[in-house]
């Protein structure tokens, strides 16, 4: 009898559930002789896997356009030169360094057959790191429409030491010294001699034809030694300005108390404390020897020191000075002397020759004197008084009845050594009158003056026309005593 088996065959393998890939078919099938054992059938092959190509094709397309858009980003523009450097296809950095190399190993052939200089031995450089900034700035690689640009300019500079040690060593003809100038004492002042310029190879023409190689890109180039003229460094211009310097100081060296110059020192004596001698950088500087100036620090306390010396002056009854009868000085003591030549020196090395020296200063007393001519015209005597107090008197002669000395308080406004005085009124013979040489005439008020009398004695006794005289010694007693501007007071 037939089982299901035999009829209805084999189940769809795609129906059976999957393990592990492998599908894999049980059976009813009818028993067999060694025992009834289902039949196993043999695994069905694995469903083949799909294959997504484009991963395999796409990651590495995608590496390949990922570093060029990262590296476009970082480098310069192909086809780009700095001053004949080419510096495409690499960073800022590396464009620095190739634009120095470039530079160091640049050469010029010093006239046909002639020596060899490089860029390097030349001491010649260039802002490369600024310059490979500007390159990437302005021409990055990813902008194609900066690709092979022109090329871009470098400023070349030589250090002219450098440059003309390396043209001595390798043209040492083309090379005279020049002379350089001086500056001496001349016994009054310091004069200059000048300098003379050398000769050497032109660095300005050397510079350019540098340049013109580098930006060219060429590594070796004749060029002609061209020579110039070469100044001395220590050149006539700085020798002037040294020597107006040191004349400057000669006009003011000495050693001061305040601004009083107490001790002046001579230029031939300042001058022999000084030497001055060019310096590298071609400017001058001065050096002053202590040991010189000692001498005369050590005479300084006889020249400085005194004792004060008081003052008197004359002043009016409003307080105001009108004359000084005695200068006053204040009175000084030299302090510590054990370090003024050093530091003297150094004051002259810096161009300074006024030294302050260190004083104790005693002040000065000042007496005031305040003057009065007084007349008192019931007894017709003139008083001299100071701080009001007599010093002097005498007799004079007033104004008469007719023409009265007028009372008041007045000031001496003039003094005339010697005059005429006149005066003509025909209706009043009193006013006629034309007296030459009258001497020591002081005006206080209008025409009413003191004054010299030689045409009488008669004093004590109103005579005159108003004015106060006196003998021609006390007229000149009072005429020096009494400054313009004293005090007079008239009364009865």
């Amino acid at each position: 009898m037939a089982t299901k088996s035999d009829t209805e065959g084999p189940t769809d393998p795609s129906s059976a559930p999957e393990t592990a890939g492998t599908t894999t078919a049980i059976l009813d099938a009818p028993a067999t002789a060694e025992g009834d054992r289902p039949v196993e059938w043999a695994p069905a092959e694995p469903r083949p896997k799909r294959r997504r190509l484009w991963l395999w094709i796409g990651v590495p397309a995608a590496l390949v356009v990922g570093g060029v858009v990262t590296a476009s980003l970082v480098l310069i523009a192909p086809g780009t030169t700095v001053g004949g450097a080419p510096v495409g296809f690499q960073t800022a950095g590396a464009a620095a360094d190739s634009i120095d190399q470039r530079l160091a190993q640049t050469t010029l052939v010093l006239g046909e057959g002639g020596p060899r200089v490089t860029g390097a031995q030349l001491g010649a450089t260039v802002d490369a790191s600024s310059l490979a900034d500007s390159a990437f700035s302005s021409r990055p690689m990813w902008n194609v429409t900066q690709w092979f640009g022109d090329p871009i300019d470098a400023q070349i500079t030589l250090d002219k030491t450098t440059a003309t040690a390396a043209l001595r060593a390798a043209l040492p003809g083309a090379y005279t010294d020049p002379t350089p100038a001086t500056v001496s004492f001349s016994g009054t002042a310091y004069a200059v001699t000048p300098s003379t310029p050398g000769t050497g190879i032109d660095l300005d023409a050397l510079t350019t034809q540098l340049r013109d190689a580098f930006d060219a890109g060429t590594t070796t180039v004749t060029v002609p030694a061209t020579t110039a003229p070469v100044d001395a460094a220590a050149d006539s211009a700085n020798a002037q300005a040294a020597a107006d310097k040191a004349n400057a100081m000669l006009a003011t060296a000495g050693f001061y108390v305040g601004d009083e110059r107490t001790v002046p020192v001579d230029a031939a004596t300042a001058a022999s404390w000084l030497t001055i001698t060019p310096a590298a950088d071609g400017t001058f500087t001065v050096a002053a020897d202590p040991a010189k100036i000692q001498p005369h620090v050590d005479a300084l306390a006889a020249q400085v020191n005194r004792a004060p010396v008081n003052g008197t002056v004359v002043t009016n009854s409003d307080g105001t000075v009108l004359e000084t009868t005695v200068p006053g000085a204040d009175g000084r003591t030299l302090g510590d002397t054990h370090s003024i030549a050093a530091d003297y020196a150094k004051q002259l090395d810096a161009g300074n020759a006024a030294f302050a020296l260190p004083v104790t200063v005693t002040p000065a007393t000042t007496t005031t004197l305040q003057r009065l001519l007084e007349v008192n015209l019931s007894t017709q005597t003139v008083y001299l008084k100071e701080n009001g107090n007599v010093v002097d008197s005498w007799a004079v002669s007033t104004g008469t009845a007719q023409a009265p000395t007028t009372p008041g308080h007045y000031r001496v406004n003039s003094h005339i050594a010697s005059q005429t005085m006149t005066s003509s009124d025909p209706d009043n013979p009193y006013w006629n009158y034309d007296v030459p040489n009258v001497q020591w005439v002081m005006y206080f008020n209008g025409d009413e003056a003191f004054h010299g009398v030689y045409w009488h004695d008669n004093f004590g006794t109103p005579s005159s026309h108003g004015c106060v005289g006196m003998p021609n010694s006390r007229a000149k007693q009072i005429y020096d005593w009494s400054p313009t501007g004293v005090d007079v007071w008239i009364h009865s």
